[in-house]
């Protein structure tokens, strides 16, 4: 199989991740189908540190996906838990993590923080003005 957006992302979780929950410890298996073959990755998750390599094992989490949607995971459309309620992706095991590993995956790239979004939107105020 080749390169492909999502593996590049799988790679990069490598590492420690201070927006992680610091408690947040387990393992997760991404299976990425693509035709007749399936990808296998093992993130293991350790209190804000990710280690990244390639297993069948057993897993907390086991999530099951065609390569073309993480391939748009990895790209920040859809989102990871929209994926999950219109099936385009498959989960077992515990649910805590998967949402912990939505962390990993970018926003949409356009996305704005809703602070922001909103001052641009309304007048200022007498305190912002000055």
């Amino acid at each position: 199989m080749g390169d492909s957006m999502a593996e590049r992302l799988i790679e990069q979780a490598a590492g420690r991740h201070p927006e992680l929950p610091e408690g947040t410890a387990g393992t997760v298996r991404l299976d990425l189908h693509d035709g007749g073959t399936t990808d296998h990755w093992y993130l293991t998750i350790d209190h804000q540190n990710v280690q990244v390599g390639r297993s069948t094992a057993d897993a907390d989490t086991v999530v099951h996906a065609d390569r073309a949607v993480f391939d748009q995971l990895a790209a920040g459309y859809p989102r990871l838990v929209a994926a999950l309620l219109r099936n385009d992706i498959n989960v077992q095991g515990d649910m805590r993590l998967l949402l912990t590993l939505r962390r990993l995956f970018p926003g949409p790239s356009e996305a704005r923080h809703p602070r922001n979004a909103d001052r641009r939107t309304r007048p200022a105020t007498r305190t912002e003005a000055r």
